[in-house]
């Protein structure tokens, strides 16, 4: 269950970079699945395809967003950022406090 979950919340992340880079069609099907947490059977009933379709799909999209991944890392470029802002929070006393509103703006970017 741990790998769902890991592989959903993967999945949601790649979808928050690379989104517009997809096609409506690919963008509604991960929704659909990743984020609306609607199963095959559901997604074929509402979409009017078989369940085999609605796999097909799911898959073809997320290996075009690892695809993505691959070649840009825009996620692990992210990831590795937010570890250094969490290093450097950790780090920092209250002494330093326009250093601490510099790593509170780089959050919100």
């Amino acid at each position: 269950m741990t790998d769902s979950l890991e592989k959903q919340a993967r999945v949601n992340l790649l979808m928050d970079c690379y989104e517009e880079l997809l096609t409506d069609k690919q963008r509604n099907y991960l929704e659909l699945y990743y984020q609306d947490d609607l199963s095959l059977s559901e997604i074929a009933l509402e979409l009017d395809v078989s369940r085999n379709a609605v796999y097909d799909n799911l898959k073809k999209a997320v290996s075009l967003l690892e695809k993505y991944e691959e070649k840009l890392h825009l996620l692990e470029k992210h990831m590795q950022r937010l570890s250094l802002l969490e290093k450097l929070d950790d780090s920092l006393s209250k002494e330093h406090p326009e250093i601490e509103e510099y790593i509170k703006m780089l959050r919100k970017v």
